[in-house]
C-alpha cells in the first residue's frame, strides 16, 4: 500500500456507486452479473462496498470505447 493511488482507495457504499456511474442498483447489480463491473467487497453478511479506485477505472474504460 506504498502507492499514491492505492491510499487513497475509498470503499463506496452502492449509493456513492449510483452517483458515480448514473446506473440504478438493479442494473449495477446485471452487470455484475454479466462479468462487466467491478465486484463490491463483502464486509459482513449485510454490508457491501465497492472500490472508488475500480469504480473510476470502469468509468475510464467506458470512455475508452467510445473514442
Amino acid at each position: 500500500m506504498n502507492d499514491a493511488i492505492e491510499q487513497t482507495d475509498r470503499l463506496l457504499r452502492i449509493g456513492e456507486v449510483k452517483s458515480h456511474v448514473g446506473l440504478g442498483k438493479s442494473k449495477i447489480y446485471a452487470l455484475i452479473a454479466e462479468g462487466r463491473f467491478p465486484r463490491p467487497y463483502k464486509l459482513s453478511p449485510k454490508a457491501v462496498r465497492w472500490s472508488e479506485r475500480e469504480v473510476l477505472a470502469w468509468i475510464e474504460r467506458i470512455r475508452a470505447d467510445r473514442r
